[in-house]
Formats: structure tokens, C-alpha cells, sequence
């Protein structure tokens, strides 16, 4: 297959905004109508609220690739990827015909979710406007997650993905992420050398930052940078559980078929310190800082929550926004006695940490809280009234986060075509080195591996 980084011409207008659940349905039925010998779009389920969840199909050859956008609600530049990758298939035979592949493009794995976020999809794209419209469903609404294995799968969305998976057998299967405020990164299941200096060209090309130490990956091995691996899963290993059961996934699921999975993170506001390797001169006077302001902003959090409780509950759209609420309060204090070294857990200790962990760090503990008060800002005003007086209070903890992010992070806007162009280029990396390391994968490629289930981070 030929390495290309060129850009192809797009048989629709490109996107400049977030494409909803609507548009991303057109666009996909636009394609298959323009190429009615090689796309296909088929509706593959129906998620919680009725929505249809379409595959885009792309070639005929006998090894599938699987691309699953919009397993997070709030990570919406996904589903943009891949009706860009359907237009690359499209226009490359080298993609389809040359690899013997046919491409399967989940185009939104929760379209519930993502039709909470059209408050903000269309922009202006400011950190206030994102984080006040923000909606991710609870831990245990997110398909992807597998906490109590495949066969006790409840939600119908997990379900068509399963199933899929298990239709298709995919011999290579991105998942497309999106980090809010930080770097781009990829977590593989196998080992695919060169990823990283392919992850390194595109982000240099398109001035993304690279997250050198991410949060999700604090206890994984790099594989270079910006690459991690994620571990096989085993019982109780705090590197299973500090993603919220990753191992015990979706991701792999398709692992008894030989399947590569490679999950790939794309930036919407880029901090160019996620990428600074150097070491800290007081990493734990940091990690105490971070520790306390997470500790003191969560009480905040659960006392405003208190006032508020009472003046919404009731309605089924309530429920949905309290459940991701108390998985944040509820998982705060833990991470903030993880992260300080005078209340870490004898031997949890945390690994070495460069600047680029600290920094992670300080974003993701800045995230939780923002988080937290978007969804409780967002509940206040759906009710029409603030009868708890909790909105100033909620807006200062917003605005004064956003600032955080913006003064001492140097938070920067990246357009959404950039965003999706390098999520592309590095879903067309994995997707071509899968293709050349297939005959050397064994199928674990570790021992150890099993399939006892993990603990998820909220319940650890």
C-alpha cells in the first residue's frame, strides 16, 4: 500500500463545524448515493431513544477494517474522520482494492449523546460554551465499556457493536476519541512499529501537540512517543482499573479474532506543555497543589449538588444529567489522595513524572471539576429557574477554570478540519501497519492473558 499524506479531493463541501446526528446520516446517504457500486449504508441498530446507527461500507475485499466513531458523546470531530476516510476509500483503490479490504464505518456509536452536545456543535467554539452545553453519559451508559464482560451487555448500542464485531471479524479497528483540552495520543492493543514516527509526522504537519503523559495511560508502557500500549486485563490491576475497565472493553472484544485495535485520540483545544518530556523541579509541591484544589473544588461541587438535587429530580432527562454528576463527585476524592504523595496508597505509588504528566494531570483534575459544573449549570437552566441560587457560583467555577485552561495552559483552539485530517492520517497509519504485521500477530501476544473482569475505576 502506498504511504500517502496528500490531500484528496472531496466529493462533498468539507466540514468546517461538527456535523450532528442528522448531518452525519445525509452526508453518509450522499456518498453511498454518488458510488452505489462501492458504499453501501445499512442500518446495523437502534440505540435507547430510538436513533438508527448506520454503518458506511466502503469496497469489496475479503479483510475488514472497522472504524467506530462517537463512543463519547462529547467527542463529536469522530464522525467527521470517518465520512473523510469513506471519501479517501473512495478515491483510493489502494485503500480498498490494493489491500484486499472493505472499510465498515460505525458512523456514531451514541447518537443519544451526541444529540445533547448540538448545543454546542456548531460553535462559536469557546471553552465557556463547551463546557456550559457538555454532556457525557454515566461510566456505566458509555458503550464501549464492558465492566461485567460481553454476555452481560445491556445497552443496545454495546450490543450492535458486539455484534458487529462479531459479523465482520475485523482484522484492524479504530476507535476515534477526542481529548478536550491537551494532545493527540493512540492506545494500540499490539504493538505496530513506526506508529509513533507516523503519529509524530502528522502532528508536526498539522501543528498538533502530542501528549507525552496522558492521564489514561499514566500505568501503561509507552511504545513510543505518544503511543501506549494497553495491558492485558487482569483482576483488580490498578492499570485496568484507572480507565474505567478499558481492557474490559469493546477494544477488545474482537481480540479472539486477531483483531488490531488502535484508539485514537484528537485534540480540540491544543497545550503545547502535554508534549514537554523534561523533568519537573518539585513534581510532588505540584501533585499537592493539584490534590488540594481538586479536594476543595469537589466539596464545593457536592455542596452546590445538595442544593440542587432536590429542585430538579424527577424527570427522566434529570436522571441522565445527575448520573455522570455522581460518578464525578463520587471518584474526585479517590484521584485526589491517588495523586498526593502524603495519601497515595502504599505501592500505587505513581510512576516517574515528567512535565508533561504534570500537566496531564493538572487538565484532567481541571476537567473533572468543569465537568461537574457544566452538567450542574446545565441542569439549573433546562429547569427555567435557579430556586437555590447555585448559577453565580457555578459561573465563577466555570469561568475561572476556562481562564485556568486559557492563561497558565496557553489553551488553543484547533480548527475542526485540522482535527479531523490528523485523526485520519493516523487511522490510515494503523490501518496500513496492521496490514503489514498481521501474519506475524499471535493471538494474545502476551501471557496472562484471560478474561476475568476488571474493576473499573469508579469502583475501585
Amino acid at each position: 500500500m502506498n504511504r500517502r499524506y496528500r490531500t484528496w479531493r472531496c466529493a462533498l463541501p468539507p466540514l468546517l463545524r461538527y456535523p450532528g446526528v442528522d448531518e452525519l446520516a445525509a452526508r453518509a446517504a450522499a456518498l453511498a448515493a454518488r458510488h452505489p457500486r462501492d458504499a453501501r449504508l445499512r442500518r446495523v441498530g437502534t440505540s435507547r431513544a430510538g436513533e438508527p446507527l448506520w454503518l458506511l461500507s466502503v469496497g469489496h475485499g475479503s479483510r475488514h477494517a472497522l472504524v467506530v466513531a462517537g463512543p463519547h458523546a462529547n467527542e463529536p470531530a469522530g464522525g467527521a474522520t470517518a465520512l473523510r476516510l469513506a471519501e479517501r476509500a473512495l478515491a483510493d483503490p489502494g485503500l480498498t482494492e490494493g489491500a484486499d479490504a472493505t472499510w465498515n464505518l460505525l458512523l456514531c456509536l451514541d447518537p443519544d449523546g451526541l444529540r445533547r452536545n448540538e448545543g454546542w456543535l456548531s460553535g462559536p467554539y469557546t471553552l465557556g460554551r463547551y463546557f456550559r452545553r457538555f454532556f457525557r453519559p454515566g461510566f456505566l451508559e458509555q458503550p464501549e465499556w464492558l465492566p461485567d464482560g460481553a454476555q452481560a451487555a445491556a445497552l443496545p448500542e454495546t450490543r450492535a457493536l458486539l455484534d458487529l464485531q462479531d459479523e465482520l471479524k475485523p482484522f484492524f479497528q479504530a476507535s476515534l476519541h477526542g481529548v478536550d483540552i491537551g494532545g493527540g495520543f493512540v492506545e494500540v492493543t499490539h504493538d505496530l512499529p513506526g506508529l509513533d514516527q507516523r503519529v509524530a509526522h502528522a502532528a508536526g504537519r498539522l501543528g498538533i501537540p502530542r501528549e507525552l503523559g496522558p492521564y489514561d495511560t499514566l500505568y501503561w508502557p509507552s511504545i513510543g512517543p505518544a503511543v501506549y500500549r494497553i495491558p492485558p486485563p487482569r483482576p483488580r490491576d490498578l492499570a485496568a482499573a484507572i480507565t474505567e475497565a478499558a481492557v474490559q472493553s469493546t477494544w477488545f472484544h474482537p481480540h479472539r479474532h486477531g483483531t488490531v485495535t488502535a484508539i485514537v485520540e484528537a485534540p480540540m483545544w491544543g497545550v503545547a506543555a502535554v508534549e514537554d518530556g523534561s523533568t519537573p523541579a518539585d513534581a510532588d509541591a505540584v501533585l499537592r497543589a493539584v490534590s488540594a484544589t481538586l479536594r476543595s473544588e469537589t466539596r464545593l461541587l457536592e455542596r452546590l449538588l445538595a442544593r440542587i438535587r432536590p429542585h430538579v429530580t424527577g424527570t427522566a432527562d434529570a436522571a441522565r444529567l445527575l448520573a455522570p454528576v455522581d460518578d464525578y463527585v463520587l471518584v474526585c476524592p479517590g484521584l485526589a489522595d491517588a495523586w498526593d504523595p502524603d495519601t497515595a496508597v502504599p505501592g500505587h505509588a505513581l510512576p516517574p513524572l515528567s512535565t508533561a504528566h504534570l500537566t496531564a494531570l493538572r487538565i484532567a483534575g481541571r476537567r473533572l471539576v468543569l465537568r461537574t459544573a457544566g452538567l450542574l449549570h446545565r441542569l439549573v437552566t433546562q429547569s427555567g429557574r435557579d430556586p437555590a441560587g447555585a448559577l453565580p457560583e457555578l459561573d465563577h467555577l466555570i469561568d475561572t477554570g476556562c481562564a485556568d485552561y486559557r492563561d497558565r495552559h496557553g489553551a488553543v483552539w484547533i480548527p475542526v478540519v485540522r482535527q479531523v485530517e490528523y485523526q485520519s492520517r493516523v487511522v490510515l497509519a494503523a490501518f496500513e501497519l496492521a496490514g503489514e504485521h498481521a501474519s506475524t500477530r499471535s493471538r494474545s501476544g502476551e501471557p496472562g492473558w484471560c478474561s476475568g473482569r476488571a474493576v473499573p475505576m469508579h469502583r475501585e
